[in-house]
């Protein structure tokens, strides 16, 4: 029987079997990983992505055959190394992924990887120091601690040593923690009364997330002043922890499911109050749409919360949809540089956050759809900081073509990224919603 040659239908995701004993079991991992190598390689469609795919050409092109038989099964790790789950290669290039019978599903074949490395070999100190963002939060936002730490991370002496010791690297610009979190000063208003529309609910929930909770807590603010001003009451989910991305992309599964045991109980009871649940971190909000349902596929409250959740964006766009949405705005924006994260790319659903900046009058929008190589703590690291300015290299020369007033990305992480590989510019970073904020005259 002769297959087709690629497909033409959407991707589809089988159920990531990670409970069972052959998902960790070796020699049939290593028999996977040859496998889909050996179609990337007689593909190559993604050789521009990411480091990924061209360590692994380089491998097989340095092989003595030529061909993937030709690798040695202990430099498969060499290429598990590069991929940082973006999932650009599943959504946007790779035409073998499911329902193709060859099915072809790199990102999470890499994440068993990963899954089976940690099982085995456990991780980094400094992996599992910042992979746990919820501790490292609550720890450097302790009064006096946080203003030891900001400095410490602007020292070049500190970041010498931070280099050497923990393979942080020393030129990565980091975020700075903020001396009051988000949840300790928010004020979330659930007076209004709630207008259910044909595609929204018409109250909401906001689960913070840890970058947002310690880092920059302005775009939480923000997020509930533009809720406040288009009248939807909101409330902030009573009790969070780690969405799990980070100890997804480490392979620590069991971790991920503890988050999950500490989330989902919580945010089930609002999605079935008919609250939306709104996450203003594309990685958390795929966490929870995507991953987690791979993961527990027949867990009902999983399903119920992926159902409720919204990225920002989206459940604006569909409030304008409805006809619930203000546009009363007061200011213009100017030029703005905007970039898609990958993982809101992957929750498939289109441009919302440039179909909504759009709208503001005076507003000149340059959207910029391609990986901009960071990752969450992948850029950070020693050993892939000069690979992750590699990749956002074209990110960041477009970003800077059209002269911006505004750097923006839906991921904040991202956007510093970018900012810190366009070097002397102008233009200041602003999240998207503080952008809406800003838009409105709040």
């Amino acid at each position: 029987m002769t297959l087709r040659e690629g497909s033409l239908d959407a991707p589809t995701r089988h159920p990531l079997d990670w409970k069972s004993a052959d998902f960790y079991d070796e020699a049939k991992l290593d028999k996977e990983l040859e496998r889909v190598f050996d179609i990337c390689h007689g593909c190559r469609r993604c050789v521009n992505l990411c480091t990924a795919f061209p360590t692994l050409f380089d491998l097989v092109d340095a092989s003595p055959t030529l061909e993937v038989d030709g690798v040695s099964k202990h430099d498969y790790g060499k290429v598990v190394d590069q991929c940082y789950l973006c999932d650009m290669c599943y959504m946007t290039k790779c035409p073998y992924v499911p329902p193709h019978p060859w099915n072809v599903d790199f990102p999470h074949l890499m994440l068993r990887a990963k899954a089976v490395r940690f099982r085995k070999a456990g991780a980094k100190l400094r992996d599992k120091l910042l992979t746990s963002t919820d501790a490292l939060g609550r720890l450097a936002t302790i009064p006096v601690v946080v203003q030891f730490v900001n400095a410490a991370n602007k020292s070049g002496l500190v970041r010498g040593v931070m280099e050497k010791t923990l393979g942080v690297h020393k030129e990565r610009i980091l975020p700075e923690y903020a001396r009051e979190t988000f949840r300790a000063g928010a004020r979330a208003n659930a007076a209004f009364p709630a207008r259910d529309g044909n595609n929204t609910p018409g109250k909401v929930a906001v689960f913070t997330t840890c970058y947002v909770n310690y880092n920059e807590p302005g775009i939480g603010h923000d997020l509930l002043k533009v809720l406040a001003h288009n009248e939807v009451p909101a409330l902030l989910v009573e009790k969070e922890a780690c969405c799990g991305m980070p100890k997804l992309e480490l392979g620590d599964l069991e971790a991920v499911a503890r988050s999950k045991e500490a989330n989902i109980p919580v945010l089930a009871r609002l999605a079935r109050a008919g609250h939306a649940i709104l996450t203003p971190v594309p990685s958390c909000t795929l966490m929870f749409k995507q991953e987690l349902p791979l993961m527990f596929p027949g867990d009902a409250d999983v399903k119920a919360v992926a159902d409720a959740m919204f990225d920002p964006f989206e459940y604006l766009v569909a409030r304008h949809k409805d006809g619930l949405l203000k546009t009363d705005f007061k200011r213009p924006l100017g030029k703005v540089s905007y970039h898609v994260p990958c993982h809101l790319r992957v929750q498939n659903m289109g441009q919302k956050t440039r179909e909504l900046l759009e709208m503001i009058p005076g507003t000149r929008i340059t959207t910029v759809e391609r990986c901009a190589g960071h990752d969450g703590t992948w850029g950070v690291k020693a050993e892939y900081f000069e690979n992750s300015m590699k990749i956002g290299r074209p990110v960041f020369r477009q970003m800077a073509e059209a002269g911006p007033d505004y750097v923006s990305s839906d991921c904040a992480i991202a956007g510093r990224h970018i900012l810190q590989g366009m070097g002397e510019v102008k233009a200041q970073k602003q999240h998207p919603l503080t952008l809406m904020r800003m838009a409105y005259g709040l």
